[in-house]
């Protein structure tokens, strides 16, 4: 019966990035089998896996043993979860695409509705929006919150509030993706970019089924955060000219103040200290903050010239 389902086209590709996720990836499985049986038997499981220290690459072969709409793509290397995730949209074949974390946060059963809103209600990209965020501790809150609030006040498109990449896209929309050739694939911010009929699902992000999460909740948040910015704003190259012109303000009124004071002998200064401590402030401060904006932008320029590929597939099952 599956071979013949394999012959049909398919409707729905599931991609799953993964990274030592043995003891999720059952459960996982379990529940997106019976949310399919839901929707359509023609479907397919892309894993989009980095190389493994335990037996989650054995555990999806012997699924696709089972099952051949099960697939798997296992790159050279250690790429990170937004390659993965890319890698599986140039593999994929379905009418619309589904990315999801193999981790239950993102509860596959949301995929019934926005497979409804995608056929039935036409909207070409559809994107659940978390209204809580279980098993996340306050920091990582406060540094999503404000990242998204910055993102949204100085990005050339609007990114949605509190989403990941799990999305329903459709195949006109990964097209567009496709096309694209930026290093950094911050999928969120691309999806915004192409545009489309877009619909924001509300829902209430479940904690991890089992272990932790395989990046820093910090550090991972902030490269994340920051990749939004530098991508899809230039706001931080112009702050630095409104940072100089208030830095300029600040030591000009500084020396005015020195010179008033000290004409009417207000006050009684070393010679040259207070001038000296002025032009400091004014020159250092401006200097390192340009530098360390330029830099960003410089950094990122070097990455899209070198036109390094996003990951390497060295294994492929199902393709």
């Amino acid at each position: 019966m599956v071979s013949d389902i394999l012959k049909k086209s398919v409707i729905l590709s599931i991609i799953v990035p993964v990274y030592n996720e043995e003891k999720t990836i059952p459960f996982f499985l379990e529940s997106i089998k019976k949310v399919m049986a839901d929707i359509t038997e023609n479907y397919e499981i892309i894993f989009a896996l980095d190389p493994c220290s335990d037996k989650t690459e054995e555990l999806i072969e012997n699924a696709h043993s089972n099952d051949p709409r099960i697939k798997l793509l296992r790159f050279s290397r250690r790429f990170g979860q937004p390659s993965a995730t890319w890698a599986g949209l140039h593999y994929a074949s379905g009418d619309a695409v589904v990315p999801i974390d193999c981790d239950m946060q993102d509860p596959p059963e949301l995929i019934n509705e926005m497979v409804r809103l995608w056929k039935e209600e036409g909207y070409k990209v559809v994107i659940p929006q978390r209204i809580s965020r279980k098993g996340e501790n306050i920091l990582k809150k406060i540094i999503s919150y404000t990242g998204y609030w910055f993102i949204n006040k100085t990005a050339i498109v609007n990114i949605p509030r509190n989403t990941g990449d799990f999305r329903l896209l459709d195949r006109t929309v990964v097209n567009e993706l496709l096309k694209l050739n930026e290093s950094h694939g911050f999928l969120r911010g691309l999806t915004s970019l192409v545009g489309f009929r877009t619909k924001l699902l509300p829902f209430n992000r479940l904690a991890r089924l089992d272990g932790k999460g395989k990046y820093n909740r910090i550090t991972g948040s902030l490269k994340i955060g920051f990749n939004g910015i530098v991508a899809f704003s230039d706001y931080l190259l112009n702050l630095i000219t409104m940072i100089g012109f208030l830095f300029s303000f600040v030591s000009i009124s500084g020396a005015f103040f020195l010179i008033i004071t000290k004409l009417f002998g207000l006050r009684d200064y070393a010679s040259g200290i207070a001038t000296l401590g002025v032009a400091i402030f004014f020159l250092f401060s401006i200097q390192f903050l340009a530098l360390g904006v330029m830099g960003a932008y410089i950094s990122r320029i070097y990455d899209e010239v070198k036109r390094r590929p996003k990951f390497i597939v060295e294994k492929t099952i199902g393709f």
